[in-house]
């Protein structure tokens, strides 16, 4: 090695949280204040990049961008990638141990390989032994998939690149080494310059390839957040263990629309599609009970009834609790204080605890009368009716706001036999057609006090 390769060849010590980077070891990351997470790594030398130059082009010439995608035929996972695979797409699958990605991939490739097209799964992680007894448990083995366990990506893309499958699944990205790259599997350059490879191979060869992500303790993509940017597509797999049900959302698509979700029941067979969620999700609700209320939720373009759970009891200590499983906390704090404020209720000597029931996690604003029905109802003792929803966003005025995909919203509701919908008046007026299910106008807390609790 010449002299100017040893200077280029610097090392460094990169954070494996937040990617910060120093030039010495330091104990505590000063950036994120993880102890003992700096690695010692060795810079990559501009000149390796595997980048290969070439020469701009009128935008008018340039290839047309409609290609075919490939369907997956599983029509939960083709919703969030926004109708399938698009061809040469690169696209990121996150989630905590145990969840289901293995048991999605499987699925995936075998849908594939029953259209009679070959696809590899390379794997890092098991020996193939340990992936043959998965799929003979998921039934999920047919003519066409083909599978190596390896974890060099040169070799990898060598052996695409003859093979040529119709998809390419590595799993997981955070195994995979290059060779150009001294550091250990999992690290930060490794998983960078990995997944630049990948991509660059699925670019120019035209195959779509499919990574799997591990997950930090904070539930981000274990790796360089960069990692995130370099792909066509991320998707995370959300749900408790615990609860059957598993959440697959998109956070990022170039080629279809973000914050769609798809529904998907954990069971013996593996991952079973749920066609209609809210017939699920309303199974077990009980029926004209204090603090639970139907909410009429839309997650991406799909309209979604879930129930929300409130409990309201004189606190023991000297500190009421706020407590919010499904929803954000804070915003279960801000909406008792609207309550005390503008409603006159003595919420501060209660213990208030809040529940999506299911294992989702509703984050929009159209929760926000549906929380603040469930804790009138659960702390006055005054039931709901069980053929009510209610929807709309709660100010800290005390004015309800209007929601966006009222008329969504309505449908379903109207589709699963509910009788009566509660929403802000402003969206009275935004409906473009004339539903049969009854609609109440709320403009603000004291009109919700007097027509739905009188």
């Amino acid at each position: 090695m010449s002299l100017t390769e040893k200077k280029q060849n610097k090392t460094v010590y990169i954070c494996q949280q937040c990617s910060y980077k120093s030039l010495k070891w330091l104990g505590r990351c000063p950036d994120c204040g993880e102890w003992e997470s700096l690695i010692e790594e060795v810079r990559i030398p501009p000149g390796r990049s595997s980048v290969i130059p070439g020469k701009p082009v009128a935008l008018h010439l340039a290839p047309d961008g409609d290609e075919e995608r490939m369907k997956t035929d599983i029509e939960e996972l083709d919703r969030v990638l926004g109708g399938g695979i698009v061809p040469g797409s690169v696209v990121l699958i996150g989630g905590e141990p145990g969840i289901g990605k293995s048991t999605l991939i499987m699925h995936l490739l075998e849908s594939i390989a029953k259209k009679g097209r070959d696809v590899l799964y390379v794997s890092g992680e098991e020996s193939a032994r340990q992936i043959k007894m998965r799929a003979n448990r998921l039934g999920a083995i047919y003519p066409g998939e083909f599978l190596a366990t390896e974890n060099g990506v040169e070799r990898i893309i060598a052996m695409a690149t003859e093979m040529r499958p119709a998809l390419l699944a590595v799993d997981s990205i955070q195994t995979l080494t290059c060779a150009e790259v001294s550091s250990s599997p999992g690290s930060v350059t490794q998983v960078r310059e990995s997944a630049h490879k990948l991509l660059g191979f699925a670019k120019k060869e035209n195959i779509p390839v499919i990574l799997v992500g591990h997950v930090t303790k904070d539930g981000a993509i274990a790796g360089p957040k960069v990692l995130e940017h370099m792909v066509d597509t991320v998707l995370y797999f959300e749900g408790d263990r615990s609860h059957a049900f598993r959440i697959l959302r998109t956070v990022k698509n170039r080629f279809g629309s973000t914050n769609e979700i798809g529904v998907f029941e954990m069971k013996v067979e593996g991952l079973v599609q749920v066609s209609n969620p809210s017939e699920i999700f309303l199974a077990e609700r009980p029926l004209d009970e204090p603090g639970s209320v139907v909410l009429p939720s839309v997650e991406g373009t799909r309209p979604i009834l879930v129930e929300v759970q409130a409990l309201v009891s004189p606190t023991n200590l000297g500190t009421a609790r706020r407590t919010a499983i499904g929803a954000d906390q804070q915003r279960l704090s801000l909406l008792c204080a609207v309550l005390e404020k503008k409603a006159g209720l003595d919420l501060y000597g209660h213990d208030v605890f809040l529940n999506i029931a299911g294992g989702l996690r509703i984050d929009e604003p159209a929760l926000d009368l549906g929380v603040v029905c469930a804790l009138v109802s659960s702390l006055l003792e005054k039931t709901i009716p069980s053929n009510t929803v209610v929807c709309g966003e709660v100010g800290l005025a005390g004015e309800v706001r209007a929601v966006g995909q009222i008329d969504v919203r309505v449908h379903e509701a109207q589709r699963l036999g509910f009788s009566k919908i509660i929403l802000p008046s402003s969206n009275l007026e935004r409906l473009s057609w004339k539903p049969t299910i009854e609609l109440v106008g709320i403009a603000n807390m004291h009109q919700l006090m007097e027509v739905v609790f009188k």
